[in-house]
């Protein structure tokens, strides 16, 4: 990312910045291209009138594009004044100018002719292009390695950031704009299906080169008997059997992170070269546990830490249901831990005419509670504003306002305020980390290969790799480690939750000077682990962290030569960190990690409860405490928060609770989420 130093708007510590003054971005998408101009002004009234203090403006490339470096902003396509709107009802802007903006058009957002373009194309492992299964029609992936695609991406900027930059902060309400749109190979996240490109190639041998500092030494790693750079080619299906295979399919997984990172950072650049210099810009990834929820891992492709390097913050999307807590609990911990700013680009309101399972008004109220109790600070409704290919928003596209729908979404805007959410922080003492390079394996040893399931297929199979659909070679090993990587992440996590422990996730990526807000770090180990992560491990416990590992100490580095730095440090009895080697002891080594820590425990007196507790920044006094029943059955709930209470109000619906003690008692709706704000003795 480019120095902050001297720039109108800074990102950092979960805060938003603008020209010195902390900002909430609670905002929605309105589509001014799909609206009837004499509409707007009254559309965004009643968005204001809601609680709302941001628009999110998708511009797409397709509907302004009459000819090659020809474009029309007229009539209801005239963004510039649409903007100049905005900003006199003093709303924020968020500018989503692509390239990629999908919002449910044709061609995602692109002109025909780009994808039209054989050259501009992604190509599989055989060789052919690379598609996208969509509504209404499929269209190819493109290649986001190609000179060519950024200098036809050029002409569209050339137009559209010449308009934004006139409204950039401090010239206008311009304050972020988004770079590209759910840039995740357009769904299709198999390992295989995408970017077998030439100039995805020549890209690959060059990430390959940079990690192994030479060519003898990639051979080495590789274990490859070549005589020229031009001969190393990337594995094209998983068919490993020995340990020593694994570092060249772990490093075509790496390069697929990278691919995607490069071409953000290219296209960022673009946007500050064109005016965009002084604010924010961010990605959002699409939510990384597959449409409607489905297992898998959540970290490869995206990369949140790595990406946030060149940019200022990342986040993932949230489209989820009442039913799928766990989905929104993963998604939201992994990006308040992870990112900078923890916010949510697109977070459902309403819904696609061809979801299986759109669920009710009520499960966008149980999921925004939700993704706050998370600690989720801000965030942009997709569809504030309903249109063709979109139903059940708050605002029909007439501009007429569905008075239920406002009433819920104007509840959690004035929740957010009067509760100063901007001002809490989670009490989370321990960080549950997700091994990226097991990830990498998972996601290499796929087996089999679906379409991206963007239409959500009934069968349950997705592009994400799982159990279904992975290998069950070990490898070499006792156990298969992509198989047996998620058995103890799960165990972990379980040994957490039923402590009483409150936790955050990330995953190895995240700077390891950040694990130092944590007193606890808990990592799934196996045979084999990279070195420098190792030597970070032992760091932290020796700067009077704890860690926890299992199932075993590491003897081998990420290319399977001897590493024992962990096993070296804990013979020479370093006695913070634990290993938890069994079924049977791995919560107990939580539970006595955790107690050596001194992390806080949170009781509740059914298991079944999540609690999570928020202390205010400014005010010590105060906590914030978010009670959960994820369930389809009512709960007398009785909880202990750790601090003798005074008061408890219900943030949501106002009322008083008197507490005992530290103990907060209340009657749970199924699917219920109680929000206190609580002050302690």
């Amino acid at each position: 990312m480019t120095n902050t130093t001297g720039r109108h708007v800074t990102v950092g510590d979960g805060q938003f910045v603008v020209g010195g003054e902390r900002r909430n971005l609670y905002g929605g998408a309105v589509h001014y291209w799909r609206l009837d101009r004499e509409k707007w002004s009254s559309i965004l009234d009643s968005v204001k009138a809601m609680g709302f203090n941001m628009i999110s403006i998708y511009m797409p490339w397709e509907t302004h594009e009459v000819a090659k470096g020809e474009f029309d902003f007229s009539g209801n396509k005239d963004v510039d004044a649409f903007l100049t709107l905005c900003e006199e009802k003093g709303l924020a802007i968020v500018a989503r100018p692509g390239p990629q903006i999908n919002s449910e058009l044709t061609w995602f957002g692109y002109p025909k002719r780009i994808l039209e373009n054989e050259r501009l194309h992604a190509r599989n492992a055989k060789g052919g292009r690379t598609v996208l299964t969509q509504v209404p029609k499929p269209i190819p992936a493109l290649n986001y390695a190609a000179d060519e695609f950024f200098e036809e991406t050029a002409l569209w900027y050339d137009a559209i950031c010449a308009i934004l930059a006139k409204h950039a902060y401090p010239n206008g309400g311009l304050v972020a704009a988004q770079v590209d749109n759910e840039m995740a190979y357009f769904f299709c996240i198999n390992a295989y299906s995408a970017d077998f490109s030439d100039a995805s190639l020549r890209n690959y041998r060059t990430f390959l080169l940079g990690k192994y500092g030479s060519f003898e030494g990639l051979k080495a790693a590789h274990r490859l008997d070549v005589t020229s750079l031009d001969e190393v080619d990337p594995p094209r299906r998983f068919a490993a059997s020995t340990r020593e295979e694994i570092p060249r399919y772990a490093d075509w997984i790496e390069y697929r992170e990278t691919y995607l990172i490069d071409s953000m950072d290219r296209l960022a650049g673009m946007m500050r070269d064109r005016g965009l210099g002084q604010i924010a810009l961010f990605h959002n990834y699409p939510h990384p546990l597959g449409p409607g929820g489905a297992a898998s891992g959540f970290t490869t492709p995206f990369n949140i830490a790595k990406l946030e390097e060149k940019l200022d913050f990342v986040g993932f999307d949230i489209y989820s249901r009442k039913e799928l807590y766990g989905h929104v609990k993963t998604v939201g911990s992994y990006v308040a831990a992870t990112s900078r700013y923890p916010y949510i680009p697109e977070f459902i309101a309403g819904v696609w005419p061809w979801y299986l399972n759109p669920g009710e008004l009520y499960d966008e109220e149980f999921v925004t509670k939700a993704a706050l109790a998370q600690g989720i600070k801000g965030f942009s409704r997709y569809m504030l504003v309903e249109r063709d290919k979109w139903l059940d928003s708050p605002i029909r596209r007439d501009g007429r306002v569905r008075e239920d729908h406002a009433a819920m979404f104007s509840a959690a805007n004035r929740m957010q305020v009067a509760g100063r959410f901007a001002d809490l922080q989670r009490d989370s003492s321990v960080l549950l980390l997700a091994n990226r390079e097991y990830d990498r394996l998972e996601a290499a040893s796929v087996l089999v290969s679906f379409p991206g399931d963007f239409l959500e297929t009934p069968s349950g199979f997705s592009e994400y790799a799982n159990p279904l659909t992975i290998s069950e070679d070990e490898l070499g090993f006792e156990k298969a480690p992509q198989l047996e990587k998620s058995e103890w992440f799960a165990r972990f996590h379980g040994s957490l939750v039923s402590s009483g422990h409150d936790f955050l996730l990330s995953d190895t990526s995240l700077d390891p000077k950040r694990w130092a807000a944590y007193r606890v770090v808990v990592l799934t180990t196996l045979d084999y682990l990279d070195a420098e992560t190792q030597q970070a491990l032992v760091a932290y416990a020796a700067a009077g962290g704890t860690v926890v590992i299992g199932p075993r100490v590491p003897r081998l580095d990420s290319i399977m030569r001897p590493c024992t730095v962990l096993a070296d440090a804990m013979t020479a009895g370093a006695e913070r960190i634990h290993l938890a080697s069994g079924t049977e002891d791995a919560s107990a080594i939580v539970m006595r990690a955790c107690t050596q820590a001194g992390v806080a425990t949170i009781g509740k007196n059914d298991q079944r409860l999540d609690v999570i507790v928020h202390s205010d920044r400014k005010d010590t006094a105060r906590k914030v405490v978010f009670v959960v029943n994820p369930t389809p059955e009512a709960i007398e709930a009785r909880v202990s928060v750790g601090a003798d209470l005074v008061s408890a109000t219900e943030l949501w619906g106002g009322a008083t609770v008197t507490p005992f003690g530290d103990v907060i008692a209340c009657s749970m709706k199924p699917y219920s989420i109680h929000v206190y704000e609580c002050q302690t003795a």
